[in-house]
């Protein structure tokens, strides 16, 4: 993933699946209680097994949108 930050991932997720969506997704607090981009992107910069579903779930939702054209 080449040149796509986590701002750019966390952003794409949040406006493809919504806030509760991701949620949904990715059970963590950052997403569920009070949504902002700003401190979901301190945790999971700080917590490794976070970002790894977070990056997961952005390439899951690009194959996603390359099947539907």
């Amino acid at each position: 993933m080449h040149g796509v930050t986590l701002e750019m991932i966390v952003t794409a997720l949040a406006g493809h699946y919504g806030c509760a969506g991701l949620a949904e997704r990715v059970p963590m607090r950052c997403f569920s209680s009070q949504p902002s981009v700003s401190p979901s992107l301190k945790f999971l910069r700080k917590t490794p097994w976070a970002r790894e579903k977070v990056e997961s779930l952005y390439l899951f939702m690009l194959r996603e949108r390359a099947r539907r054209g």
